[in-house]
């Protein structure tokens, strides 16, 4: 692993994140590791990125931290929009679940040009007018 759940525990300020069982962050770290991977066209296991670039260490936490939370709450696993429990009952209004963090701006400097992480595939990088 790139980063340990010691970091993602250090980095987070959520308590569903600090108090979640190492060995559940070990797996929230390897599906963002996953994803930094799919991004970047490679796996950062080369001898210059040892140590790990600050802003890759960073898009690693963010997701890993992303993931923790997901992975925890089984509302948001299931997509559930509302929930009743008892005489207490809540809505989660559209868009105001937990949004996937864009990591895209901390990895574009080492995107590897070229042959596509997923061969079949095409990246389209948008801008704003």
């Amino acid at each position: 692993m790139l980063i340990t759940p010691d970091d993602v525990i250090s980095y987070s300020v959520f308590d569903q994140v600090k108090s979640r069982e190492k060995s559940l962050l070990e797996k929230d770290i390897l599906e963002a590791e996953i994803e930094v991977r799919k991004i970047a066209g490679h796996d950062f296991s080369a001898p210059e990125y040892t140590p790990l670039p600050a802003e890759v260490k960073l898009a690693l936490q963010k997701l890993a931290q992303y993931y923790a939370l997901v992975n925890s709450d089984e509302s948001l696993s299931k997509g559930i929009k509302s929930e009743k429990i008892g005489d207490y009952s809540y809505t989660v209004l559209e868009g105001s679940s937990t949004a996937k963090p864009d990591v895209s701006d901390l990895l574009s400097a080492f995107i590897k040009k070229g042959e596509p992480a997923d061969p079949g595939t095409a990246r389209m990088r948008l801008r704003s007018l």
